[in-house]
């Protein structure tokens, strides 16, 4: 649920860009519309998915661990490959890596709403992930090479503008179509899209690159995504396996052997995907701890909240989709005002009360039981932790932009902008350890003081990793089954009360961090 929120710095990326020859002044909007629409694709898609796997622990019998997996495999080759997207596109053609990064997401896109099984849908949404990291740098870096710099500013506001409305109403969307059509159509919406984006692309976009640009660190991302990919597999896995499992403990070790030989490597290589000089710089490297502290909270927290509200509140999956509008609309509306912040009062405040809102909202969360109307239970955790993102996003791209000179200011937002994206990857695969062992255990203590007959036992035994999607045995009476779905509803919320006790904890972190590292110096200058 992190695509709720725009990436860090993502519109740096685009001021920060070089300038090249801009495009003629008719193909703008059409730049635009290609640009816009290729985002909304991974908008939706980011926003939409979560909202569908209750629908898919249905439909395909898919367990917790398997639809962490549908988040996670995606996430994973977005996150390591995001930087050497944006490098390819610089070498081989902007215009011409954006379309085959199209292109993949689409044919991912018909292959997942093709899926017969889980295990199909998880490797189509990894090719997906890998299209991802191809279009979304590609769009940008389309924005900054087509507009001059002083037409930049509303190319980025349009820009800005669709993408926040697009977060908005994609939960409602995929809300929409998993309730009247399937789940399946929340993929197969990609299509067309797709279909629109390279046509106009073809016909209105001009190929551009970078004479100058520096050899691609393949190297680096294959040891990145290697790395993240085993740290991932080892993590979620425990949660089924054990960390006493051979491969999970081979994965954990090999992760950590492949992310040490990745960070040497960045040392050495002439052009590095992570360039680890920038963080030499104090407020570099504190904003990054920030960001990943306060990026972990919110992708592992919220990825959480649609099993609750439609497996154990029986919201609809519109119902749920639209129960995160007021996070998107605050964020999208109190943005530019948050910016001015940094000028009047520095970054350190802004980034300490926003962190320490957030964090209040996560501890909102914890107040719900089983039931409840959602003005009461829901609306007042999603306002407060809006209002905390709110206040803390746009002070945290300014201080990232500041805290480096100006010939490194793309790098360092791209750089920040893969720190958000691989800390909701990796806090989703913690986070469901901890929902898991808690869940396991609260349901144990539930069904030992219910007196529940052995068979119903052994039924809940081999579902646990269902989570709240555990199917109630039939042929049980009424009073029964009543029972047993209230255990393991309650033993689903006692589990997602620690995890929004674990994001509060994030957030409070994220609150030191700007306490230690963000000097209080008032507008981005003085942050050098």
């Amino acid at each position: 649920m992190w695509a709720l929120v725009q990436e860090p710095c993502d519109e740096n990326v685009i001021r920060s860009a070089p300038q090249t020859a801009p495009c003629a002044k008719s193909r703008g909007p059409w730049i635009l519309a290609a640009t816009i629409l290729a985002s909304s694709m991974a908008f939706i898609d980011g926003t939409a998915v979560n909202v569908a796997l209750p629908a898919l622990q249905t439909n395909l019998n898919a367990t917790a661990v398997d639809v962490q997996w549908v988040i996670e495999a995606y996430a994973l080759l977005l996150s390591a490959l995001l930087l050497v997207g944006g490098s390819l596109g610089d070498h081989y053609g902007r215009r011409r890596v954006f379309l085959i990064g199209i292109a993949l997401f689409a044919f991912a896109s018909a292959a997942c709403g093709l899926a017969v099984n889980i295990h199909q849908l998880i490797a189509a949404r990894a090719v997906q992930g890998l299209g991802a990291a191809l279009l979304v740098p590609g769009s940008l870096a389309i924005i900054s090479s087509s507009f001059s710099e002083d037409q930049r500013g509303r190319a980025i506001g349009t820009w800005s503008g669709f993408s926040a409305i697009t977060a908005a109403i994609g939960p409602v969307i995929g809300g929409w179509l998993i309730e009247h059509v399937s789940w399946r159509a929340v993929f197969f919406i990609n299509i067309p899209l797709a279909l629109l984006v390279i046509v106009i692309s073809l016909w209105r976009v001009p190929e551009s690159s970078d004479p100058d640009s520096a050899g691609l660190d393949w190297l680096g991302a294959a040891l990145a995504a290697l790395g993240l990919g085993a740290l991932v597999y080892g993590l979620i896995e425990s949660s089924r396996l054990g960390f006493n499992d051979r491969l999970v403990l081979m994965a954990l070790i090999g992760a950590v052997v492949l992310l040490v030989v990745f960070v040497i490597t960045e040392t050495r290589v002439r052009n590095p995907m992570l360039p680890l000089a920038l963080f030499r710089s104090r407020i570099f490297t504190g904003t990054n701890l920030l960001t990943f502290l306060l990026y972990a909270a919110l992708g592992g927290t919220l990825f959480f909240l649609p099993l609750n509200l439609i497996q154990v509140q029986h919201y609809s999956a519109i119902g749920a989709g639209a129960a995160l509008l007021p996070f998107i609309l605050i964020i999208s509306l109190l943005s530019r005002w948050s910016g001015g912040l940094v000028t009047s009062y520095g970054p350190k405040l802004p980034l300490l009360v926003g962190s320490l809102t957030a964090a209040s909202g996560y501890l909102l969360f914890m107040l719900p039981t089983v039931g409840g109307n959602y003005w009461t239970n829901f609306f007042p955790p999603v306002v407060v932790l809006g209002l905390g993102m709110a206040v803390s996003v746009a002070p945290l791209t300014t201080t990232v932009m500041g805290s480096v000179s100006e010939n490194h200011a793309g790098i360092a937002s791209g750089v920040n902008n893969a720190v958000a994206r691989t800390a909701s990857l990796i806090a989703i695969a913690v986070f469901g350890i901890v929902m898991l062992h808690i869940f396991n255990h609260a349901l144990d203590q539930r069904v030992a003081q219910s007196n529940l007959p052995s068979s119903v036992t052994r039924s809940l035994q081999m579902q646990r990793t269902k989570l709240a999607a555990i199917a109630i045995p039939e042929d049980q009476n009424p009073t029964t089954q009543q029972l047993i779905r209230r255990a393991i509803d309650e033993s689903f919320v006692s589990a997602f009360r620690a995890v929004m006790a674990i994001g509060a904890a994030l957030a409070v972190a994220s609150a030191a961090t700007a306490l230690v590292f963000i000097g209080g110096a008032r507008g981005p200058a003085k942050l050098v």
